[in-house]
Order: structure tokens, then sequence, then C-alpha cells
């Protein structure tokens, strides 16, 4: 799970700054860079996949946001969160359904996360080749369940996550058989 927060400068506008889902990969990239030459702050962090198993998804998500608000070498006075939740943070906080489409701050700080998150699953390539992860990038596409039923789950996997908790199953009835 990665998050990000990010404080943009008001004097140093940025142009284009939307929902990272519906930019481009090229143009996120390009923003990206952008942002962080002319923010005043960000932080990008994440929740580890054991944390997820742990905590479940939504928890974990609210750890990592905690983490990037808390990672700004500026203090917000006011936090302003994509969703209908906040994190416990140590500063007003607003939730903002839709606020990646709404906000530039949240805009940008989706930016981050996604392209942080991309690069990081396109390394992850090359260590665990044949899931396709480069390609789709974690998410549970046809190719990735049919990877994972074939190759097993590896440690970046949530095993709280039905296809995988399965997939495990299915490994240790083999063994067990």
């Amino acid at each position: 799970m990665v998050t990000a927060a990010v404080i943009l400068d008001p004097s140093r506008p940025i142009l284009g700054l939307n929902d990272s889902k519906k930019l481009t990969e090229a143009r996120r990239e390009k923003l990206y860079d952008e942002i962080c030459e002319k923010a005043l702050s960000w932080c990008i962090a994440r929740a580890e996949v054991e944390e997820i198993d742990q905590l479940n998804i939504l928890h974990a998500t609210m750890l990592a946001m905690q983490r990037a608000v808390e990672g700004l070498h500026i203090t917000p006075k006011l936090a302003m969160i994509d969703g209908n939740r906040c994190p416990k943070l140590s500063m007003r906080a607003e939730a903002v359904i839709q606020g990646d489409g709404l906000v530039p701050a949240i805009a940008a700080a989706s930016i981050l996360a996604k392209v942080s998150r991309d690069r990081e699953m396109a390394a992850f390539e090359l260590v665990y080749p044949g899931y396709g992860i480069g390609g789709h990038k974690g998410y549970p596409t046809p190719v990735h369940l049919e990877a994972l039923a074939r190759l097993g789950p590896t440690p970046i996997h949530r095993r709280s996550f039905a296809p995988v908790r399965l997939a495990y199953e299915a490994r240790e009835n083999l063994i067990l058989s």
C-alpha cells in the first residue's frame, strides 16, 4: 500500500493535475518529476504486506496515510484526505470524496503514490519473473490470477487477499498429499 502527501506551492502552479487514474502513464511520469521539483513538501509512505495482512487493507491504508502526512517536513494546518474517512493525525483533517479529481494537492499525492507503486511493481517483475507484475502492476487481472495459480504466491502477495490465500492453501494441500 503506497500513499503520499503533498503541500503545493501556490507561487509555482502545476498544470494538468488530476486523478492519477485519469492520466496516461507518460503524463503521470512527467507530473511526478514536476511535483517533486515544485512542491513545498512531499512524502511517499507505505504499509507493508505484513501490516496489511495483520491490520486489514483499510487500517493499513490509514496507517500509510498517517505516515505520509507525518513525513512532511512542513506541518500542514489542514490535511485534506482522499476518501470518506481520515487517519488519526495531529492536525485537523478533512475527508474529500473523490478528492483526487477535486483538490490539486490530493491529485498530486495520488500521482506520486501511483507512479511510486508502478515503479516498484516494475522492479518486482525482475525479482519474480513469470507473473507479469510489470504489466498488470499487481492488480488481480486474469493473467495475474493464472500466474498465481501456476507459480504460487510470492512474499509480496497479501495472504489476506482471497486468491492468494487460496493459492497458499492449494500449495499446502499438494505438499500434504
